[in-house]
């Protein structure tokens, strides 16, 4: 059997981190991307072969890919598409450079990575292109209207692109993490602090609570999970036979899925305003 290649990006920290090293001691070659070139040194550091990928610069989208392809000679059995970060805020108070910002980051970026990925995976005929997405590409949260835009965007684009490819040996797959340990919440402060003016926002004292939740650490949210409970579902969508087209993670997972089948929407909503 010939040796299984997977490029993986986000891999700094967090679950492309954990990814990375669960599929390598599998006997994966990881191609272990980061959108910062000192990260891409500290995981060569590692071991791993780390190009350089920011989803939000076309070129090294392109540059990335090529150098995985050139190491490969030009094959490439998996992709996981995992690199986001959070714009947290009230939706009134975010601008739509905000927004334009964070959808090259968390869905067009990837949706430009798959594209090149695919003809490559078409003309060796097999292929799994797994998608991180969140238990928010199917309920939304307040205060995360930037980042449930682009998850329900991803999921989107996901389901039918899954269905397009009906019918051949390449396999569209969704990971649905619901609170799982990252630095998500520490990485979303920079993007907060350039683009929300809640010191002039109508609702300035209902950030009080996002200030502590963003600057103040209170321990795992309730039902976090290591980023290794995600690792094991993406092992699963790469090495099973026959694949699941989507893979829930932690138990707010499972229950919000749940709640969106059974709730009218009115009661479903009183449910995800209590968070």
């Amino acid at each position: 059997m010939s040796e299984r290649t997977i490029l993986i990006t986000g891999c700094s920290s967090g679950i492309g981190y954990d990814g990375a090293i669960g599929l390598r001691e599998r006997g994966w070659r990881v191609f272990a991307s980061c959108r910062k070139p000192e990260d891409c040194e500290r995981m060569r550091s590692e071991g791993f072969e780390s190009p350089l990928i920011d989803y939000q610069s076309p070129e090294t989208i392109a540059t990335g890919l090529a150098e995985v392809l050139e190491a490969t000679d030009g094959r490439l059995d998996a992709l996981f598409n995992n690199g986001a970060f959070a714009c947290p805020g009230l939706v009134e108070d975010l601008p739509t450079d905000a927004l334009r910002a964070i959808f090259e980051a968390n869905f067009f970026g990837w949706h430009d990575l798959t594209r090149y990925v695919l003809p490559v995976m078409r003309a060796q005929g097999h292929g799994r292109i797994i998608q991180n997405s969140s238990v928010l590409g199917f309920v939304t949260l307040p205060w995360r209207g930037a980042y449930n835009a682009t998850k329900h965007a991803l999921e989107g684009l996901t389901d039918t692109m899954r269905i397009e490819m009906r019918g051949t040996e390449i396999h569209v797959i969704l990971i649905e993490p619901g609170p799982v340990t990252s630095k998500i919440r520490e990485n979303a402060i920079p993007h907060f602090e350039r683009w929300i003016d809640w010191e002039n926002s109508a609702r300035t004292g209902d950030y009080v609570a996002l200030h502590n939740r963003l600057y103040k650490s209170s321990g795992p949210d309730p039902f976090e999970l290591p980023a290794s409970s995600v690792t094991k579902k993406l092992i699963h969508a790469l090495e099973s036979r026959r694949p699941k087209p989507r893979y829930y993670v932690t138990t707010p997972t499972y229950l919000m899925g749940t709640f969106r089948r059974l709730l009218p929407t009115r009661a479903l909503d009183w449910v995800l305003s209590k968070n």
